[in-house]
């Protein structure tokens, strides 16, 4: 793809992939325990981004700095939740729905300090929707199924908003509010803020290292918690031109024909295949 010198944010990264080749696809989605398999073009991801946002800024108020904490596990919608907290200038915070349960619906500690008194947002996938009802600091809580079919919650709680439900009737259009730069922060992880221009420069640095060109198929077994999930299972692909395949409840046994079946060219994450940092490998 042409040189990125010019572009500075994750929605730039995102409207350039889709000039660039909207019909080519860019995430790949599979769940071996239910057997789901989704693709999605740039397009249809950039839709989806756009429906979120403009949910986030038109119907929960969202504003630039606003946090949203997403309780949600490797998954094509938590990449568009990243994507759509990026385009809308929100500071995203992703949080492992293991380390959620339990804890009677105080995510404080986790979610991390803010603004005093300030409330943030909450998305949760609906198996921890229980987990969470009662977080005395989220000031709304979107339940999403993740149903293979983008069905609805199996049962909405009072006071929830069933993101299947209403997402749809938002514009797949989507125009950031004043003041969102790309140097508004945007990620919250490992108790670091990176920007969204921070999040591009390491997102180039490490397409670079890892040598990612728009031939790449990137099969991706890492959590979007750690700085390097959110660039290996996103940033880095997005950046170079790059598909990739996010995983959850991987089976190892499938590894070998998904590789064959996907044309998969490099992998992160994966036990045995990669060091343990579980930074990108290249398949010879």
């Amino acid at each position: 793809m042409s040189d990125v010198s010019d572009v500075r944010s994750p929605a730039d990264l995102l409207r350039r992939r889709v000039a660039a080749d909207p019909s080519r696809p860019f995430v790949t989605f599979y769940d071996d325990r239910t057997g789901e398999r989704v693709e999605l073009s740039a397009r249809t991801f950039d839709n989806w981004v756009a429906k979120t946002a403009n949910l986030l800024v038109d119907g929960l108020g969202a504003q630039p700095g606003t946090r949203v904490a997403l309780a949600l596990p490797p998954h094509w919608q938590t990449a568009v939740w990243l994507l759509a907290c990026w385009s809308a200038g929100l500071v995203a915070r992703p949080l492992d729905p293991a380390e959620v349960r339990g804890r009677g619906g105080d995510l404080a500690d986790l979610v991390g300090a803010g603004p005093a008194g300030e409330p943030y947002l909450l998305a949760a996938a609906e198996e921890v929707l229980p987990d969470v009802l009662d977080d005395p600091d989220a000031e709304e809580v979107v339940g999403l199924s993740l149903h293979a079919l983008g069905g609805p919650l199996a049962e909405a709680p009072p006071g929830i908003t069933d993101y299947a439900v209403e997402v749809r009737s938002y514009g797949d259009r989507f125009t950031p509010p004043p003041g969102v730069t790309p140097d508004t922060p945007a990620l919250s992880v490992t108790k670091a803020t990176f920007t969204g221009a921070q999040l591009v420069a390491e997102a180039r640095a490490h397409a670079a290292k890892w040598g990612l060109d728009a031939q790449d198929r990137v099969l991706v077994d890492m959590p979007y918690t750690t700085p390097l999930g959110v660039q290996a299972g996103l940033l880095a692909p997005l950046t170079s031109g790059a598909s990739v395949i996010i995983q959850r409840n991987f089976d190892k046994t499938s590894l070998d024909r998904r590789v064959t079946l996907e044309h998969v060219t490099a992998v992160a994450g994966l036990s045995g295949w990669n060091d343990a940092s579980g930074s990108v490998h290249r398949l010879a």
